[in-house]
């Protein structure tokens, strides 16, 4: 009876060990990040057409000045003529700071990149890719969102 019973106890604590180790693989998968998870660094919806960014007025001709956006992203809105503008992420394409307008210029504080307010093109890098441009237009005096 002692062999039987020490089979016994040797079944029920290897099958209690099997068990608590499929409880815990089970556990690990649910801790899991989800397939569909938003990482870091995802884009952004896009802002919605016709959302006001600032008066035209306000931008002088061939220079730009910083706005937000609704969604409060950083932009910069850039007068290309009299009657026209242009506008760009303000997130510098080098390491994420956020560009500010010097004159027909946008000077990253962080590394020194200088980007061409109008068109969004780097002029000096660090950086190496342009300000993603955001679709916009003129309307009623003001530039919205395109």
């Amino acid at each position: 009876m002692t062999a039987e019973l020490h089979s016994r106890r040797t079944v029920l604590s290897t099958g209690a060990a099997v068990a608590g180790a499929a409880v815990g693989a089970v556990a690990l998968t649910a801790c899991s990040s989800e397939p569909n998870a938003k990482s870091p660094g995802t884009a952004q919806a896009p802002i919605a057409a016709g959302t006001p960014l600032v008066a035209l007025a306000d931008v002088p001709v061939g220079q730009a000045k910083a706005a937000k956006a609704p969604d409060g992203s950083d932009v910069i809105v850039a007068r290309t003529s009299e009657s026209a503008a242009a506008a760009f992420s303000a997130v510098c394409t080098h390491q994420g700071c956020t560009v500010a307008p010097k004159g027909a210029d946008l000077i990253c504080p962080c590394h020194g990149s200088v980007f061409n307010a109008l068109t969004g093109e780097v002029k000096q890098g660090p950086a190496n890719k342009p300000l993603p441009s955001v679709p916009v237009k003129v309307e009623n005096g003001k530039v919205v969102t395109g």
